[in-house]
């Protein structure tokens, strides 16, 4: 069983799920009171959310905050699911610097948030040698399972297709570029794309694998204590 790479903050807790009452809000009961939740996941959270069951929220580290709680995972059958849609770009460079992501061996640096015509990438990994070409790369946390597949998105997803366009365009010019996705649930044997729930995402998917695009599909390692890096997960059979 992996380590914990990402430690989750002292004074976290168990609560139960009242309802998701705006985009970044749920309400929960807490030592017998509702307390407003901050959550940044704007994905629909399909299946997971279901009032009376238990998530797992941590403190806010601001004081000032006006939400004082966030949303990290949730329990919907007991099996915890990370939810917290920021734990899988900090996963990429936690997983680079401790060796544990093989396809970047070799790669010296790692930049965050990394510009690319008018937006941002995840990452990008070079060289200090300058004999790797540059490695963009673009994570995405993954919640949904549907028949033992871990599968991504569990929303449409403009934005998605959009990374998956710009990834397409920099393979053309010769620079390697990654698909990272962190399942944030232990009950997926493989990975796919979530044709049934977005099928111009999926279809854009498997032309930007036959493009160059690499998928780098992990399973996460969930404690109360924090998060780890499991198993690589292959793709589906299907497509």
């Amino acid at each position: 069983m992996s380590e914990p790479l990402i430690f989750y903050p002292e004074g976290c807790r168990r609560a139960i799920f009242i309802r998701r009452y705006k985009r970044f809000t749920v309400e929960a009961m807490l030592d017998g009171e509702i307390v407003g939740v901050h959550t940044n996941n704007t994905g629909s959270m399909i299946g997971l959310l279901r009032e009376g069951q238990e998530i797992f929220i941590s403190p806010a580290l601001n004081p000032e905050r006006k939400l004082k709680w966030t949303l990290e995972a949730v329990l919907p059958f007991g099996q915890m699911i990370g939810v917290n849609t920021a734990v899988p770009n900090k996963m990429l460079q936690f997983a680079f610097e401790a060796g544990m992501l093989p396809e970047a061996t070799g790669y010296t640096t790692l930049k965050r948030e990394a510009k690319v015509g008018n937006s941002r990438l995840d990452g990008l990994f070079s060289d200090d040698s300058g004999e790797l070409p540059m490695l963009w790369v673009e994570c995405k946390n993954v919640t949904l399972v549907e028949d033992d597949v871990a599968c991504f998105p569990d929303a449409q997803t403009e934005r998605g297709r959009k990374h998956l366009t710009e990834l397409m365009d920099l393979a053309a010019k010769g620079d390697r570029v990654a698909l990272f996705f962190f399942v944030q649930r232990n009950d997926g044997n493989c990975f796919g794309p979530a044709d049934f729930i977005d099928p111009e995402y999926a279809e854009l998917f498997y032309k930007a694998l036959d493009a160059g695009v690499e998928c780098w599909a992990y399973e996460a390692v969930l404690s109360e204590i924090g998060i780890g890096i499991g198993r690589k997960l292959p793709l589906a059979a299907c497509r």
